[in-house]
């Protein structure tokens, strides 16, 4: 699955520039360059919102006000300006990030890739449940602990991120660079039996046959996805 990023920026340049840098990183990239024009399209579904504090029609903060109303989609703020009150006024009024213009596409890279770990790890738009039920086999979000016929399972910090990470999206198809960033909180450096050990022991655990397994499924050529629905 791609990430979709929308990006609101008067800047035609810019947008085409983050445009081709974010799509060469593997995400769907979608631009518009007014504030009105974000609202227009505010009712699509983003993974992350990229956008500027200086709008024609409408002001970075008052759209950043509009879609807080409606959603929880990490938002980047870029500005111009290096002026701390408008730092200020932007996480306060619900920016996740904020980065001064001008900057280096590497950062913008790291600052968006740091967002949408946090964001996916802590479950997106959907509401957070304290319990994950799937019948026999219970995650407890307060507590942290993974509950199987009734009885907490003894799990390391890694094969809890894992799970968690996995169950609060179950049927999604994650990437293994997907699931490296989100668990070690890393940039993934194409080390397979580092992924694969970790899953292999949280078999092991939550499994009846680990070698048949029914919870973490493998899905070949892709990754790997959780395979039960809630009940």
């Amino acid at each position: 699955m791609r990430y979709k990023i929308l990006v609101i920026d008067d800047d035609v340049e810019l947008c085409h520039l983050l445009k081709q840098c974010l799509e060469n990183e593997g995400y769907a990239v979608q631009t518009v360059h007014t504030g009105r024009d974000a609202v227009a399209v505010m009712n699509q579904k983003n993974d992350l919102v990229i956008l500027d504090v200086m709008l024609p029609e409408m002001s970075g903060f008052e759209v950043l006000k509009k879609i807080r109303a409606v959603s929880n989609t990490p938002v980047l703020m870029l500005s111009a300006k290096s002026d701390e009150m408008d730092k200020v006024l932007g996480l306060r009024t619900g920016a996740d990030d904020y980065l001064t213009k001008p900057f280096g596409l590497s950062e913008l890279i790291a600052r968006v890739e740091s967002l949408l770990r946090r964001y996916t790890l802590l479950g997106g738009n959907a509401e957070k449940k304290a319990v994950l039920d799937f019948g026999e086999l219970k995650i407890d979000t307060d507590q942290c602990i993974v509950i199987k016929q009734g009885a907490p399972l003894s799990l390391t910090a890694k094969e809890y991120k894992l799970i968690y990470f996995l169950a609060q999206n179950p049927l999604r198809v994650y990437t293994k660079k997907q699931i490296y960033q989100n668990v070690w909180e890393e940039d993934f450096m194409y080390d397979d039996n580092t992924i694969m050990a970790l899953i292999s022991r949280l078999r092991k655990k939550i499994e009846d046959d680990p070698n048949n397994p029914v919870h973490i499924q493998t899905v070949w050529g892709i990754g790997y996805r959780f395979n039960r629905e809630e009940v």
